[in-house]
């Protein structure tokens, strides 16, 4: 991919995605609003996190980093012909799987249910409703993992502005379900599980006009003898670790908070989705772009062009990362206040998931640099490594659980922070691991001129830090909603003008951030 067609892929994807998160954030004061922290809405929350896990993990995880990589190599080798063959019997097998997977889900909900959140066990009607939920929004996971298939032809294609636009859909339908159908449910909460559903269909057909233009529209055929879908299954399987266990890690912090004081679901995804902001802006739509090009260059044994490409994300990634995890740290509480205080949220829910985000905005970099570094070995068709790596992470995790909730439970402090603590701790373990063993193979290093870079990016993010600090006195806690918003705006807008001034008197300029 040519150096200005990536970058301007990945404006293209960015802008995107701030649509889809913009619209994300008003979707969730929405349902704060509609539905409060706790009760049913911390069974909503389990019912979509399984799906929503599941598409995190199986489609736009492990598929897409095996799929993709197997796609490049046959768009260079073989063609037209031979492409549309590995189109339809992936696609054959992938709906095959997914079909199962889904019938299995709906029947056993229940005991899935249990599995994943077991503190809703002795709370009968939280537990039937979580369980009605569940079964409708798991037929979710069979469409949006055929949207992430779609997706992965068409970004190898470089088409990205139809994938990256898809996930508007989801919060569209969710607002509007809160808004407008909850009411004529017997059970409100029941109507967000049909907007899931819907929201999931949608997202798929829109991806369908693209593909026909790629004459990659082709009908589906099962086949696991084929030598493509041979390959990506043998390292799709054990991707699933590598790739997602930033998911796995959050969604074991679901199961730990059923088991804690009601509300901690939701306070828990309130942080999750805050920190998931500046995560998808960047992050997501850096590791989307880069794959297919990552992919490319290892097909042409292009090296050169393959660490530029990476050492190019890494100063995206820790340009906007360093400054976001700082940032959300300090503004924690009155964004919560700002976004989320109104009608059901109350002051004491803003509080709990502000200090959730205040423990999880540490982890945003080291998510972020997951995103980049870990295409890097799947690029190369190499999953054995991030397997490992991540299958350590998920041990951490676990560890640093128990070691901060007990330290938490110790100082009296609510132990739902202890589990957004442990998350942060994970990522740089993952991150932290996943860069050494690139080090240690001289695929990518940090090399001399990063010296330089990080230190300017230190300097200036101090900088905005203390411009922060100064600013949240000012912020109106006690005025209306638009008004916290606005303050919130103005103190965010200063942050970053401080942040870009600082790093341009250092001598940082933006045609460092020029790809090669």
């Amino acid at each position: 991919m040519a150096k200005s067609r990536l970058f301007r892929s990945t404006m293209v994807v960015s802008s995107m995605t701030m649509l889809s998160r913009v619209l994300g954030l008003v979707r969730d004061i929405v349902l704060l609003g509609v539905f409060g922290a706790g009760g049913l809405m911390d069974a909503f929350l389990v019912a979509f996190k399984i799906p929503n896990f599941l598409r995190r993990l199986f489609a736009e995880g492990a598929f897409s980093q095996a799929f993709v990589p197997v796609l490049s190599e046959y768009k260079e080798k073989y063609n037209l012909q031979q492409v549309q063959l590995l189109v339809s019997r992936t696609s054959g097998a992938l709906l095959l799987i997914l079909s199962m997977l889904t019938v299995v889900v709906i029947l056993l909900a229940p005991w899935v249910v249990t599995l994943f959140a077991p503190g809703f066990a002795d709370q009968p009607d939280k537990f039937a409703v979580t369980a009605d939920l569940l079964r409708l929004t798991f037929p979710y996971l069979l469409f949006i993992s055929m949207t992430a298939f779609a997706s992965g032809i068409l970004q190898s294609y470089g088409r990205f502005a139809a994938p990256a636009f898809a996930p508007v859909l989801l919060n569209l339908c969710m607002i509007g379900a809160a808004l407008i159908f909850a009411p004529m449910f017997d059970t409100p909460i029941m109507a967000l599980g049909y907007a899931v559903a819907i929201a999931g269909l949608l997202q798929f057909l829109i991806q369908l006009p693209q593909l026909w233009q790629q004459k990659l529209l082709v009908a589906p055929k099962v086949d696991f003898r084929h030598e493509g879908v041979k390959r990506i299954l043998k390292l799709m399987l054990p991707a699933i670790f590598g790739v997602s266990v930033t998911q796995i890690n959050l969604l074991l912090n679901t199961v730990f908070a059923s088991l804690m004081i009601g509300g901690s679901v939701s306070w828990l995804y309130a942080a999750e989705r805050m920190s998931e902001l500046p995560l998808g802006l960047i992050g997501v739509a850096i590791g989307t772009v880069i794959l297919p090009s990552l992919s490319a260059s290892e097909a042409k044994k292009d090296d050169v062009t393959f660490k530029k490409t990476i050492d190019w994300a890494a100063r995206l990634i820790i340009l906007v990362g360093l400054p976001a995890a700082a940032a959300l740290f300090v503004l924690s509480d009155v964004m919560m206040q700002a976004l989320f205080l109104r009608g059901e949220f109350l002051l004491r829910d803003a509080e709990m998931s502000g200090l959730a985000l205040r423990s999880m905005a540490g982890g945003i970099l080291g998510f972020m640099l997951i995103k980049i570094f870990a295409p890097a070995f799947f690029a190369r068709q190499d999953v054995k490594t991030p397997v490992k790596i991540g299958i350590v992470s998920v041990f951490a995790n676990m560890i640093f659980s128990v070691l901060f909730i007990g330290i938490f439970y110790f100082f009296e402090l609510p132990l739902h922070g202890g589990l957004a603590l442990a998350t942060t701790g994970a990522a740089f373990v993952n991150a932290g691991l996943l860069y050494y063993f690139l080090h240690k193979r001289g695929i990518f290093r940090f090399d001399s001129h990063w010296k330089k870079l990080f230190a300017q990016f230190i300097i200036a993010t101090s900088a905005m830090v203390a411009a922060l600090y100064l600013m949240l006195p000012y912020f109106p806690t006690d005025s209306a909603q638009w008004r916290r918003l606005v303050a919130l705006l103005i103190i965010c807008m200063i942050g970053a003008v401080v942040y870009g001034v600082v790093l341009l008197i250092t001598g940082f300029r933006p045609r460092q951030l020029k790809h090669g």
